[in-house]
């Protein structure tokens, strides 16, 4: 078998590859049986994120969550100074993969331990990685008094509308109608209010500087996804204030649905109700 048989002269000259285990495995492979060398790398983990494979289930969108992440801490090449902040939760699990110094904080208080390690350590970047049941319920008034002050920090919300960890309870971001454990009629406005809306709330408060909501279900939303997420770490090194990025996340194992179906439900049921885009980019920073 010849390596060129079928394929352009790009696509002889550049082979994506990966790193880590994968990719001496994959290197072997090509070295041995086709006879390729000096393999241009274009894809590879980012070097903030531990060479181990994820745990989390098949199809859950946080593997993707914590590498965009990863990738802006590495453009900016912030590891050796980021601390993040691990809630309670499936978000917790951050610190089994981040190669960054991780504080885990008493379920809910994420962004007011956040908020407590910059103000002792200025010269630090922090970041909180929060669910919906940490942020938008135990942790709503955190949250909400954390952004209002304009804390210089950045929080990712993971929006995936359920509580993964404890076994798929309805969140404060569960959608009207959803089946869950502990709506199994689906929730009901009249017993159960309405899904909440974090980003347009926080969006209202003068402290915050930068709100976005993204997610992760197409390559499309994953770009501007990633331009968010550096955008908020950007505000944060320029001392803008309060930095916000809603990530809407599919969960196949609570949701009970394959990664596909999950997939398609982030497009044709969260999004209408909890729309992509920035709300909010503050031009400059407040001043006495």
């Amino acid at each position: 078998m010849k390596i060129g048989a079928g394929m352009t002269r790009q696509q002889q000259n550049v082979i994506p590859v990966k790193t880590g285990i994968q990719s001496r495995i994959i290197s072997n492979i090509l070295v041995q049986n086709l006879g390729v060398k000096n393999m241009e790398l274009v894809f590879k983990r980012p070097d903030c994120l531990i060479d181990i494979p994820f745990h989390f289930c098949p199809g859950c969108h946080h593997g993707i969550a914590h590498r965009l992440v990863a990738e802006a801490i590495d453009y900016f090449k912030l590891a050796e100074k980021t601390i993040g902040v691990a809630s309670v939760g499936c978000s917790v699990f951050m610190y089994d993969y981040f190669n960054i110094d991780v504080l885990e904080a008493p379920h809910g208080r994420a962004s007011a331990v956040a908020s407590g390690v910059k103000r002792a350590r200025k010269d630090r970047i922090v970041f909180t990685y929060q669910g919906d049941g940490d942020l938008a319920a135990i942790g709503i008034a955190e949250g909400i008094h954390t952004a209002n002050r304009g804390e210089n920090i950045t929080l990712i919300f993971a929006n995936n509308g359920i509580y993964g960890m404890t076994g798929g309870q309805m969140a404060p971001t569960t959608l009207l109608g959803q089946k869950t454990s502990t709506s199994p009629y689906g929730r009901d406005f009249t017993y159960n209010g309405y899904p909440i809306r974090m980003a347009e709330m926080l969006a209202t408060l003068e402290g915050s500087a930068f709100v976005a909501r993204v997610a992760v279900n197409n390559a499309a939303n994953l770009m501007k996804a990633k331009r968010a997420i550096r955008k908020a770490f950007q505000m944060q090194i320029e001392e803008m204030g309060f930095s916000f990025v809603e990530m809407l996340l599919a969960c196949p194992t609570n949701w009970g649905m394959t990664a596909l179906e999950a997939n398609r439900r982030v497009e044709e049921e969260m999004i209408p109700y909890f729309p992509l885009g920035i709300l909010k980019e503050r031009k400059m920073a407040d001043s006495l």
